[in-house]
């Protein structure tokens, strides 16, 4: 008798063959591709980290359901061509699972976090090898967002030795492209001005790694808390009659500090 578990994904599995079905389905639906499709799988990601981080497990089940049925609905359209369907990927992941927990599903002797680490890396690498992914930034993926895959990138390169010593390195490096970056200014070619940027965020990336962060994690709290200050300053000036389009940039900045040192204060 199936669980509840399976009875509700086999629910789940049967309504995504019901909006995918023609005649009789959701017309939205059915006009979908893998490529339409994939910037929503990205966002629900986001919407299960975002409720993570803001710890609201109320909503987390229902942004994991979210996530779920971007797995569920690419699975159908490959069922649909003829390419794979849900069984499929139910089955690699469990597998992969096994191949990479030995010490779990196989060897008897226990292993310690470290050297579990160095097992899972050396299974990557076998898998990638299978895959005649050759050198030693293969598999990482591209679609990536760009500063977890500068973080990607640095790590794996890290593990052969082109590394920096230590963050205050990092930091020496840093100042190094802010130097090249005010210089590209005086010409500001569009192009130069890119790669500079560029280097200075790749740069930030790997001293996030350094200080053991996560770089994507850094700037969605600098962006939760900018919209939360700038929230208040909002908020401030429409005590006194005002928007922030009537108000001079020296008034908000005053605003903001003021935002600022309460949050301080709290």
């Amino acid at each position: 008798m199936p669980t509840e578990a399976e009875t509700e994904l086999r629910r789940l599995l049967d309504i995504m063959a019901a909006l995918r079905a023609r005649p009789g389905g959701c017309p939205w639906d059915i006009e979908q591709t893998f490529d339409t499709i994939a910037p929503y799988t990205i966002e629900e990601a986001y919407e299960v980290a975002d409720a993570i981080a803001r710890r609201d497990f109320t909503a987390l089940p229902d942004e994991l359901g979210d996530l779920l049925f971007q797995v569920v609905y690419h699975a159908r359209m490959a069922e649909e061509e003829g390419r794979f369907g849900f069984t499929d990927v139910a089955r690699a992941i469990a597998d992969k699972m096994v191949r990479r927990h030995p010490h779990v599903f196989g060897e008897a002797t226990a292993r310690s976090a470290g050297g579990q680490s160095a097992a899972w890396e050396a299974q990557k690498h076998a898998e990638r090898a299978a895959r005649a992914e050759t050198g030693t930034l293969a598999g990482i993926p591209t679609g990536l967002p760009a500063l977890t895959r500068a973080l990607k990138l640095t790590a794996r390169a890290a593990r052969v030795g082109f590394d920096w010593p230590d963050a205050n390195a990092v930091l020496a490096k840093l100042d190094e492209e802010v130097t090249e970056l005010r210089a590209e200014l005086r010409e500001a070619d569009r192009a130069r001005l890119q790669d500079e940027v560029g280097d200075m965020l790749f740069v930030l990336a790997n001293l996030a790694r350094k200080l053991d962060l996560d770089p994507e994690a850094c700037l969605r709290h600098a962006n939760r808390k900018f919209a939360r200050r700038f929230a208040a300053v909002e908020a401030r000036l429409a005590a006194r009659g005002e928007t922030p389009a009537d108000a001079t940039l020296d008034a908000m900045e005053a605003d903001w500090q003021a935002v600022k040192q309460d949050e301080r204060a709290d």
